[in-house]
C-alpha cells in the first residue's frame, strides 16, 4: 500500500501503563479525541493526523493504527441514513433531481466527515484499552 509508513514495534511499557481503567473511560477518551492513557492530552494535530505523543503523559502514539475501520463504519451508517432519507423524500414528494442534489450532498458531508475524527479516536482508544497488537507467529514448541 503506498503511503503506509513502517511502524516500530510497540513498547510493552506503553500498553502496560494503562491509566484509563474502565471501558467507559476509554470510550469517553476516544470520543473526545483525548489521549487513551491519561485522557488529558490531545490525540490529533490535524483533522485526522495523530500527534507523535501525548503532551500530558508522553504516551507514544506509534502503536495506534485504526486503519480503514472508522471510515468503513461511517460510510455504512451514513450511506444508510442518506439513502433512506432520499428514498422516503422521493416516494412522498417526488422533487426534481436538482433538489435531491441540494438536499443530500450537504447531508452526505455532515454524516461522513462529522463523526470521522471521534470514531478514529474511539478505535485508537479501544485498541489501547484492550492492548491490541499485530498478530505474532509463535514457535511450535512454545504452545
Amino acid at each position: 500500500m503506498s503511503g503506509a509508513r513502517a511502524r516500530p514495534a510497540r513498547a510493552a511499557s506503553d500498553l502496560s501503563n494503562n491509566t484509563t481503567r474502565t471501558l467507559s473511560e476509554a470510550i469517553i477518551a476516544g470520543l473526545t479525541c483525548a489521549c487513551p492513557r491519561c485522557g488529558r492530552g490531545k490525540l490529533f494535530q490535524g483533522f485526522l493526523s495523530l500527534r507523535p505523543r501525548c503532551e500530558a503523559c508522553g504516551l507514544d502514539y506509534d502503536f495506534a493504527d485504526s486503519g480503514d475501520g472508522p471510515a468503513v463504519f461511517i460510510m455504512l451508517l451514513g450511506g444508510a441514513i442518506v439513502v433512506a432519507a432520499a428514498l422516503i423524500t422521493e416516494v412522498k414528494f417526488q422533487p426534481p433531481y436538482w433538489l435531491h442534489a441540494v438536499l443530500w450532498l450537504p447531508l452526505i458531508l455532515i454524516v461522513t466527515l462529522g463523526p470521522l475524527r471521534p470514531m478514529k479516536g474511539l478505535m485508537i482508544a479501544l485498541q489501547f484499552h484492550h492492548k491490541a497488537a499485530e498478530g505474532r507467529v509463535q514457535d511450535a514448541d512454545r504452545h
